[in-house]
């Protein structure tokens, strides 16, 4: 068989092969979506959205759109959405665009986990709800909240239930230094502190299970119906809420509460020695004067911050607060 003179072949020559049917070009020009209507993500299910619009205050059923690719979505999340927006039963509308966050609240699922979840957006203060007996604090969980909320530029507001059972002091003690907002709670006592604090907010309730969280939304939301359940006899709660959702606060208060499933941990693989600093500017500038790298842990290892507590820059128990979160993070949140 003689060769071809593949020297004189040309484009028509070339064998291409047949693109598969319907087929077509790919382009990263995104649809415009120009008549979207704006919301905010209330829940999130299993690739399903709920989104209320702000007009006309109609809740939608929704699905990311597929230009989106993996773009994450979070309870709290500002949305704009296109498609069927009459929020009628068995309509589905889609999520085309999401709006920078102002406020992101991150956890891993331990230390060793390199992927961070988003579990709210744009809240203003995180309420860490502790029970302060059945089941009793757990400092280690408490702290990481404190990091999680300092770091993503939430207020951290610390809500002691079951007064009725044992004291507070010891737990508002342990966090005199850091400057902490915390109201006490007793069975049936009055809410109106509570009240107060919210209005006019987005707040997020975090908490170990069985601490009292939902039984607390529910009271302040009447009708909200959020699944509760009783401790378990090892002194540990068991999950009663399964997943995050935004409610609204009734008449007259404004605002909005985020109800989240109980945790056992809260990883903060995320979170850097610097990222905490940043929380705490009377030790910040004394901190330049540290050697590149420096874990803030002690003045053995060649930390500064003792020195600059020593000139009156801060105290002594701020830099000790300060330490303490810092161990904390290699706690998954046990006593």
């Amino acid at each position: 068989m003689a060769r071809r003179d593949t020297r004189r072949m040309d484009e028509d020559d070339v064998r291409t092969r047949p693109s598969p049917k319907g087929s077509r070009a790919r382009t990263k020009q995104r649809p415009a979506h120009a008549n979207a209507a704006s919301g905010m993500v209330l829940s999130v299910d299993r690739g399903r959205y709920g989104v209320l619009l702000d007009t006309d205050d109609v809740l939608l059923i929704t699905m990311r759109a597929r230009e989106l690719g993996r773009t994450a979505i979070a309870v709290g999340d500002r949305v704009e959405v296109v498609g069927d927006l009459t929020g009628l039963p068995d309509t589905l509308a889609r999520i085309v665009r999401v709006s920078e966050r102002e406020t992101v609240l991150r956890r891993t699922a331990d230390d060793n986990d390199p992927y961070e979840r988003v579990i709210v957006a744009n809240a203003n203060q995180l309420i860490i709800v502790t029970a302060l007996a059945d089941p009793p604090p757990r400092y280690g969980l408490i702290d990481r909240a404190v990091v999680a909320a300092l770091t993503a530029g939430l207020e951290p507001i610390l809500l002691l239930t079951k007064a009725d059972l044992a004291s507070p002091d010891a737990v508002l003690a342990n966090y005199r230094e850091l400057d902490i907002p915390a109201v006490v709670t007793s069975k049936g006592g009055d809410l109106e502190e509570i009240r107060a604090l919210l209005d006019g907010k987005v707040s997020v309730f975090v908490g170990h299970s069985g601490v009292g969280k939902s039984t607390l939304v529910n009271s302040l939301v009447p009708g909200t119906g959020r699944s509760t359940g009783v401790v378990s006899g090892i002194g540990k709660g068991r999950h009663t809420s399964t997943s995050a959702v935004a409610i609204a606060l009734p008449e007259p208060l404004h605002g909005w509460v985020i109800d989240t499933p109980g945790l056992r941990s809260f990883g903060l693989a995320h979170v850097t020695a610097q990222d905490l600093l940043w929380a705490f500017p009377d030790l910040e500038d004394g901190a330049v004067q540290c050697p590149g790298g420096c874990e803030h842990l002690s003045a053995e290892d060649g930390c500064r911050l003792d020195a600059w507590v020593a000139t009156g820059h801060s105290g002594p128990a701020r830099l000790a607060a300060f330490r303490r979160l810092l161990v904390s993070r290699n706690d998954l949140g046990e006593p």
